[in-house]
């Protein structure tokens, strides 16, 4: 130890470490030895206060800011660069997406979503005492921009936990169901995309895109299944086209924690099959969308298929982070983000009996099922050629309102 001016430094390397004449004395090599093991001392010389601490200790705090920091920059770039695609969409320039890679994808997916959803919504069906429920929603009103004027109940203390209020229901009158056309939307939302399905490949935004066959799963050759069974991807395309003529096309509708969050039928169809799949629950907002290619199928969804007056037709209820309750009113036996399932499976139903040869008859406009929070919507269906969406990309939609006719 030094003193310079009024500074204390420690050495390294005290100086009975390079005595020559230390080694000689073995008694002497034990004791101060023994010194280098006494846990963190504090002690005094004059008002200033001196820490010690074995080299060890110090060298197991190291990684704790190395990490907080190399966290911190990564976080900061992302917001940066997030902040710099705003300003270049602004001026009507083109953003190239850039893909996260395996490893970001990995890291992302270890993350125990599922397990941290399922404790929101346990915390979100924990009734508020009375006082507390205006507050409550009044900030969540505020913060999403819910227009409560559109709710069936609009009384805030007549919700008694978060769920019911996420789950809130709409006056009679509020989503008028448009007539004119084949299909429309099944709920609130803002479009990702749609357009026509090429190559078997599907955009979840635009230059980022997903498999049809990893997202719908396997065809199989089942009673359950009408569809036999693909033996490449170019065939798997054309099993779904079941009529001369026509063509496969999709829609994505992602869902924002402040719309509503109940979604209805897009059409008249019968819904014959389900195919429900655990999988992860990242978060399923358009930023991430354009960061993680295949992002839905990644996620838990679930799969209704069935048939519309111009041949087969899907919807796709996919999950997200704190999503992980998709409910559908006529299937009582479906239990999204269950610790009994296991990601990477997926499980099928029948609505197909023998005493119902044709399935679960769905109206336009009739109710189908509800999220908690929000979410995203995938319709795939086979039309005619002539098919026109009504949509532009990017743009806000509500339920009932036109998505395409022939």
């Amino acid at each position: 130890m030094e003193d310079r001016g009024r500074q204390i430094f420690v050495r390294s390397k005290p100086a009975w470490c390079i005595c020559p004449c230390y080694s000689e004395y073995p008694a002497m090599n034990r004791f101060l030895g023994s010194l280098q093991k006494l846990p963190l001392r504090a002690f005094r010389t004059g008002t200033r206060k001196i820490h010690t601490a074995p080299v060890r200790s110090l060298f197991l705090l190291r990684p704790v800011p190395i990490l907080l920091a190399t966290g911190g920059g990564y976080a900061g770039y992302r917001q940066y660069e997030k902040y710099r695609e705003r300003k270049l969409e602004k001026l009507g320039l083109e953003i190239p997406p850039k893909l996260a890679s395996h490893w970001e994808v990995a890291l992302y997916k270890s993350v125990p979503t599922r397990l941290l959803s399922r404790a929101w919504g346990r915390l979100n069906q924990v009734e508020l005492p009375h006082w507390l429920r205006r507050p409550v929603y009044s900030l969540y009103i505020w913060t999403f921009g819910v227009n409560m004027k559109e709710a069936a109940v609009e009384d805030l203390h007549h919700y008694r936990n978060l769920s019911e209020f996420f789950r809130r229901k709409l006056k009679p009158q509020a989503r008028p169901v448009c007539g004119l056309h084949s299909v429309v939307s099944p709920s609130d939302g803002k479009i990702l995309n749609f357009g026509q399905v090429k190559n078997c490949e599907v955009e979840q935004v635009k230059g980022v895109t997903y498999s049809l066959e990893s997202f719908l799963g396997p065809r199989t050759s089942t009673e359950d299944l009408s569809f036999p069974p693909a033996s490449s991807r170019d065939s798997f395309r054309n099993q779904l086209v079941t009529r001369e003529g026509n063509e496969l096309y999709h829609c994505v509708i992602y869902l924002a924690p402040g719309d509503y969050h109940c979604f209805h039928s897009p059409t008249d169809w019968t819904v014959s099959h389900r195919r429900h799949f655990p999988g992860s629950l990242m978060s399923v907002n358009p930023g991430m969308a354009r960061w993680i290619k295949e992002l839905f199928c990644h996620n838990e969804r679930v799969v209704l298929t069935g048939d519309w007056k111009h041949g087969f037709f899907s919807l796709t209820a996919v999950g997200a982070t704190n999503v992980g309750s998709i409910r559908i009113y006529f299937d009582q036996d479906l239990h999204t983000n269950s610790p009994r399932y296991s990601k990477g499976s997926y499980n099928d139903f029948s609505f197909v009996t023998h005493g119902n040869k044709e399935g679960v008859p769905m109206r336009k406009g009739e109710h189908l099922g509800e999220f908690n929070l929000g979410s995203t919507i995938v319709l795939i269906f086979e039309a005619p050629k002539d098919f026109n969406f009504r949509l532009k990309a990017g743009q806000k939609i509500r339920f009932g309102e036109a998505l395409g006719s022939l």
